[in-house]
């Protein structure tokens, strides 16, 4: 086995010759394409003029977000539960998902007339589980449990062995991984040149797995790359570790790439067709949401923009090749918007948090707001409570910059006139307490 640590970023692993027992076979994938049509849509191919003139690239998007419910994920669901048996259909089946997968598997419940039970999280957003109820209508039961996705299927799996129902798993089942690998099928039919690089969202590894198979017998010079966001390691840890390994803590931000432990079979496919394993900061992922609506009109959710994100990290390689990012999803719910800009602004070196210490006089806050401040300087957060008792009071104070470049001199200026009190952007425990 062949295995280093690769030289684009700490984060980046190259994968060598690694063995797995299931391989998802060509016929069946092109029988599952069979199986979707006019189910899924084949979703389109779209140069994107934007990307193609900052790479100097030919940069190709493979538009899931545009699939009937806004994710690739209605592929594997349909495939899996429609090969299902007369027997295995009466018993009904069961999911836990907090999002795409859900929804996916309550439109092919629908379609197919078959009870499913889907468990999700309690804290599931309301239009979250409004798609899932109107996909599904009269065929779709949802049950909110616990508090976590862990919570869900754990409740799942307790149901499935009560009822001897049948379990559909987002993404270590091989029907599942079939009907994700389609999407590499309709790439490669769909492209006019040869593609050299492929770079694909990685969650618990089903649309990896399947699509770099379809390249690896289709189109074996291209390089498939799979993307992770940096607090969920889940795919790259393992390869790193030569074993499955499951992560006992993640930022869940990315939602539908956030996993604690991949699939067994996906693992084992990756490992083995995977060029390489890279992760993306989630604050770089949130500016690339904002880019894409803003430049692109394109509304995605965090995983979908994940293949986006990573492309500054390859920007020497990918000049003047063939580049294709498959968007995955575009369930966003807009409530979380402005966490979305914050993140943007903080990744970005312009959002910047501190402790101030306002003397207990008159004019103090005048004075920083004159004195200190930069002339395009902006407040943003405010919170301050006065104490007569005290010689300084202190207030959280958040300032928006409209350079990076400002930072040293605003908190020198700072020191100079005794208004500094602590830096919060490097403390995370107690900025998460305090803003």
């Amino acid at each position: 086995m062949h295995f280093e640590t690769g030289l684009l970023n700490p984060n980046t692993f190259i994968l060598g010759d690694l063995k797995t027992t299931f391989f998802p076979d060509l016929e069946q994938i092109r029988e599952a394409a069979k199986t979707l049509e006019g189910v899924a849509a084949l979703t389109p191919l779209m140069p994107s003029l934007n990307y193609s003139r900052k790479f100097d690239a030919n940069v190709m998007l493979k538009r899931e977000d545009l699939q009937q419910v806004r994710s690739y994920k209605i592929r594997g669901a349909f495939n899996k539960i429609n090969s299902l048996s007369d027997e295995e259909r009466a018993k009904g089946i069961v999911c836990a998902s907090a999002g795409n997968h859900a929804q996916g598997v309550a439109f092919a419940c629908a379609k197919l007339k078959i009870n499913g039970t889907i468990f999700m999280p309690s804290p599931t957003p309301k239009q979250k589980i409004e798609q899932v109820e109107m996909f599904g209508g009269e065929y779709a039961k949802i049950v909110l449990t616990g508090d976590t996705f862990d919570d869900a299927y754990k409740a799942s799996k307790i149901e499935c062995d009560a009822l001897g129902k049948i379990f559909v798993h987002p993404f270590d089942d091989e029907k599942i991984i079939e009907g994700q690998a389609t999407v590499g099928l309709e790439i490669i039919e769909q492209s006019k040149e040869e593609i050299d690089y492929v770079f694909v969202p990685v969650g618990g590894g089903g649309l990896a797995s399947g699509l770099s198979t379809v390249f690896h017998l289709l189109s074996p010079n291209t390089k498939v790359i799979g993307v992770e966001p940096e607090g969920a390691p889940s795919m790259s840890t393992s390869i790193f570790n030569k074993e499955n390994t499951t992560l006992s803590l993640i930022e869940k931000f990315v939602d539908g790439a956030a996993v604690q432990r991949v699939g067994d079979r996906t693992f084992a496919i990756c490992k083995e067709y995977l060029e390489k394993m890279v992760t993306v900061p989630e604050g770089k992922v949130c500016q690339t949401i904002l880019d894409l609506y803003n430049k692109e009109a394109i509304v995605v959710e965090p995983a979908g923009a994940l293949t986006l994100s990573v492309l500054d990290q390859f920007a020497d390689e990918i000049k003047g090749k063939n580049v294709v990012c498959i968007v995955s999803g575009s369930n966003n719910d807009i409530t979380r918007t402005a966490e979305i800009k914050e993140r943007a602004l903080l990744y970005r070196g312009l959002k910047h948090y501190f402790i101030i210490r306002f003397p207990q006089r008159a004019g103090a806050l005048r004075e920083f707001l004159n004195e200190i401040l930069g002339p395009e300087d902006d407040i943003t957060f405010f919170e301050y409570k006065k104490k007569t008792s005290r010689e300084d009071g202190p207030a959280v104070v958040g300032i928006e910059l409209k350079d990076r470049k400002d930072l040293d001199p605003l908190i020198a200026r700072m020191k100079s006139r005794n208004f500094f009190g602590e830096y919060l952007n490097d403390k995370p425990d107690l900025f998460e307490f305090l803003i």
